[in-house]
């Protein structure tokens, strides 16, 4: 689905696939870009030493463009993911990439890690991308990862186009958050945080928030996410990866001198 249509039918459902993008993007990381989605140079510049006590994998913070990023914030190496935790190919990546990810290149202060929702599923997408941002920073990447790690069992529901079509029909005239409220509760992501710790008020609150999904549709639709045409996409120091695997984003890496 791309972002026009979204912004202009935003309570419609949308089951566009996930991986495919070709689009290069500016970004708004530091550093330059190539043609051909390679990334500019390498880096040479020295880390700045964690918090004391504190790992950079465990430094997690809201960005002003709305995403979630961990690790050192003045890291050479900034890799910014657009994903929904609705499709395959993003699970694909969160169930092979994030910790190898994380664990071998954020936390040596090198690099940054930044996740962007991008509703690439439409109404599908809402309840489970306000429900990973509301449990905040200290429990957003062990849930995002759990939610990938537990996507199939949302997948098959997706899937029962019988079921699918005929909530799609029961939501007509509904509001966005009433849609991402049904859809929580059909897929199961409302019982899923339930089960890890997240009350129900607290998850229902957080699927209401319309101010929380504004956010969301705004972020999609400036900086690099203007120019996002598929899922999973990935930008390191403003260029975009070519590529949608672990294997891609990694050799991209050592390419940028992590």
């Amino acid at each position: 689905m791309t972002p026009r249509i979204l912004f202009a039918a935003v309570a419609a459902l949308s089951l566009a696939s996930c991986g495919g993008n070709d689009a290069v993007s500016g970004g708004n990381s530091a550093g330059g870009t190539t043609s051909g989605g390679t990334t500019a140079g390498t880096s040479t510049a020295a880390v700045t030493p964690s918090a004391a006590g504190q790992k950079w994998i465990d430094t997690v913070v809201k960005t002003p463009e709305g995403g979630y990023r961990m690790g050192n914030p003045d890291a050479a190496i900034k890799v910014v993911e657009y994903g929904s935790r609705t499709c395959p190919t993003c699970g694909a990546f969160g169930q092979t990439g994030q910790k190898p990810l994380t664990e071998n290149y954020v936390s040596t202060g090198k690099v940054s890690y930044e996740f962007r929702d991008y509703l690439v599923h439409g109404q599908p997408d809402f309840a489970p991308s306000l429900l990973g941002r509301c449990v905040g920073t200290a429990t957003f990447f062990p849930l995002l990862e759990a939610m990938y790690v537990a996507q199939p069992q949302f997948e098959a529901k997706l899937a029962d186009q019988a079921a699918t079509t005929a909530l799609q029909t029961q939501l007509q005239g509904k509001t966005p958050n009433e849609a991402a409220a049904a859809w929580g509760d059909y897929l199961g992501y409302v019982e899923f945080v339930k089960q890890r710790g997240i009350p129900e008020a607290k998850a229902r609150a957080c699927i209401a928030d319309k101010a929380a999904l504004d956010e969301i549709i705004g972020m999609m639709s400036k900086g690099d996410g203007a120019a996002v045409t598929g899922t999973p996409t990935f930008i390191i120091n403003g260029a975009k990866v070519d590529g949608v695997t672990w294997a891609d984003v990694e050799a991209a890496l050592k390419r940028a001198g992590a």
